[in-house]
């Protein structure tokens, strides 16, 4: 079978060496795209007088029915012929005859491939910003929840300060804004269109890009053809977002496999989103969290590898770029399971209230109470620092909390204080005092609530 490429060659590869060099077991996830491109190119052509009008809607036609068996998965893919573009050509040129090799017309595969990415991405970044908008409503609803409850505040790993749950929920929440903020912004870069650039050189033809640009309802067009074809920065600002996105679902994945240990016993994974062990029947695995981690390690993998593609690649298309695709579109469908699973996940799981208030109450996490209090009066607050980091001293000696000292050693170790300092101490009054502008003070989460409800008020606005 000749090659549609295949007049200049007096041999044809063997055929593993044809495998080794197609793509079409992977990028025939751009067969819609592919259709979609070629029929605004097809009309572009029309338009411009570039085929006539019958051959024009020949094409059409023909592009229409092959759209209908893509969304089917009815269109059967061969390697013989390379890669998305040549298949759906072929199938063109079997149903309506010669005239469908009028197509590629004014076009390159160089074009039409990175045409094909651009639409893919625009879809599923919008996608994307949608799963991270339902992430945060579940986030949303489980503080609203917990605003009161309390648990332990970390650094180190090490209990710090107490705090309310619902803050520490929300800090997750904010992350995530940034995400939706990175991804949207870069729609910027993806909604440009590369189509009519040619191989490299644009065409002889007198095609109208900007035409075809609309009809796709892309906002722009490539300025340089050389550019639009051996870009694929939109695709590398992609796989940095979601390195970022991934790495923020992982580290709460941290903390849900910690907090569903015995050691902490803070909340309970659903079984849906855990499994068991095959020779320890006790055993209750956090496994779509650890999975979620894991997978943050793929993403970051696909990020690294195109940016190595990339990094020596001279002016204008190379065969490298097929690289492109199958981390592209692992990334895709890694991030947005993973977005999908973590919403179950949070909506789901058990919240422990009173074990984490309990452990609120069974540590040292209320010490810069005390130093607060004595810096409220008077006392320069590294003296303070130095007069409670002895108390707790003596605490660790006696085997007891700062709640269990009596007023006398309080006042023994400094005489500003007063029997009041229990009300101090008490945690509840620790976390509700702090009540700066983004503090984990109950008035200022309940703020911080109302304001990320209109954030995502604005999310399914936009």
């Amino acid at each position: 079978m000749n090659k549609l490429w295949g007049g200049r060659f007096t041999k044809r590869p063997e055929q593993w060496i044809d495998e080794f060099g197609a793509s079409i077991a992977f990028d025939q996830q751009l067969a819609q795209e592919d259709i979609e491109g070629s029929l605004a190119h097809v009309k572009m052509l029309a338009k411009c007088g570039i085929l006539q009008r019958e051959e024009a809607e020949a094409i059409q036609n023909g592009l229409l029915s092959l759209l209908e068996q893509a969304k089917k998965n009815e269109l059967p893919f061969s390697a013989q012929y390379e890669d998305i573009h040549l298949n759906i050509e072929k199938h063109l040129i079997d149903k309506i005859g010669p005239v469908g090799g009028k197509l590629h017309t004014g076009r390159s595969r160089n074009d039409q491939v990175a045409t094909d990415m651009h639409l893919y991405l625009k879809k599923h970044v919008q996608t994307i910003v949608s799963l991270i908008g339902n992430l945060q409503k579940v986030l949303v609803e489980k503080a609203e929840q917990h605003v009161e409850t309390l648990v332990p505040g970390y650094t180190h790993l090490q209990r710090a300060q107490p705090v309310s749950f619902a803050h520490h929920l929300l800090a997750y929440f904010w992350m995530l804004q940034r995400d939706v903020e990175r991804f949207k912004e870069s729609l910027k870069r993806i909604d440009m269109s590369p189509l009519g650039s040619g191989a490299l050189a644009g065409t002889t033809f007198p095609i109208d890009r900007e035409y075809s640009a609309n009809l796709l309802g892309f906002s722009s067009i490539y300025e340089n053809s050389m550019d639009a074809v051996s870009d694929r920065d939109f695709i590398i600002e992609f796989l940095s977002n979601s390195s970022m996105l991934m790495m923020h679902l992982s580290r709460f994945c941290e903390e849900l496999i910690l907090w569903s240990s015995q050691e902490f016993q803070f909340i309970e994974m659903d079984d849906v989103y855990a499994t068991g062990s095959s020779i320890m029947p006790q055993k209750k695995n956090p496994d779509m969290a650890e999975l979620i981690r894991g997978k943050t390690g793929r993403v970051y993998g696909n990020l690294l590898s195109l940016l190595t593609v990339m990094k020596g690649l001279p002016l204008a298309y190379n065969k490298d770029l097929q690289e492109d695709k199958e981390g592209m579109f692992d990334t895709v469908t890694t991030v947005e399971g993973c977005l999908t699973i973590f919403a179950g996940m949070i909506e789901t799981m058990t919240v422990n209230e009173e074990k984490m208030e309990q452990t609120t109450k069974q540590d040292f996490s209320n010490a810069t109470e005390l130093a607060d209090y004595l810096a409220a009066k008077g006392m320069p607050f590294r003296e303070a620092h130095e007069v409670v980091g002895k108390l707790v001293l003596t605490c660790i000696q006696k085997g007891v909390y700062l709640m269990d000292l009596s007023v006398e050693d309080y006042q023994e170790a400094s005489d500003l204080f007063e029997p009041d300092i229990y009300e101090v101490l008490d945690p509840r009054t620790a976390v509700n005092r702090r009540n700066s502008y983004g503090g984990t003070g109950f008035t200022q989460v309940k703020l911080a609530i109302q304001k990320a409800k209109e954030i995502i008020t604005e999310h399914v606005v936009n």
